[in-house]
């Protein structure tokens, strides 16, 4: 069986991260979605727990897809899960330069780690979480940039966040 790990922060999970999910998902028998800890990225908006739950609904059209959570290094979560395969989506060069570092950091610590790197359809190459935060705080229609399903959740805490003056 071939199994896949997308890992990511997906804070929150863009329609760019469902693309990757949604091809991921055509080329492995199994991919485990996993909500990690992004040691840079300082005060997530969103709640581990509430990112694993807008995956689980935004995927669950998707059998082989199983969403998880995980603290731990990325190499180790991928040891622990047996004989895997890492899947990282690219937008620009400046990805891959940062991402081919990490597969190299993964494989020293994991040496039966692979990394595969899947491009960004067109349409998502300019799409991150951190854009589309930004794009919210100016009350930007998010149509195309999150999923519908997850958009209500996502306008809901911006104006939790206003009102506590966060933004």
């Amino acid at each position: 069986m071939k199994i896949a790990i997308y890992p990511g922060s997906f804070d929150p999970v863009t329609t760019g991260h469902l693309n990757i999910i949604e091809r991921a998902s055509k080329i492995f028998d199994r991919l485990i979605v996993c909500v990690m800890v992004n040691a840079g990225k300082r005060s997530p908006m969103f709640t581990h727990e509430e990112r694993v739950d807008f995956i689980r609904r935004v995927t669950e059209h998707l059998p082989n897809v199983e969403v998880d959570s995980s603290r731990e290094l990325l190499a180790d979560y991928a040891r622990a899960k047996g004989d895997c395969v890492i899947v990282k989506g690219l937008r620009a060069g400046s990805d891959f330069e940062n991402e081919f570092q990490m597969a190299l950091i993964n494989r020293k610590i994991n040496p039966e780690l692979d990394t595969m790197f899947l491009t960004s359809e067109h349409q998502f190459t300019y799409l991150s979480s951190s854009m589309v935060k930004e794009l919210g705080s100016y009350d930007v229609d998010l149509t195309g940039f999150l999923p519908a399903a997850i958009i209500p959740d996502f306008q809901k805490r911006l104006e939790e966040m206003r009102q506590g003056g966060n933004i």
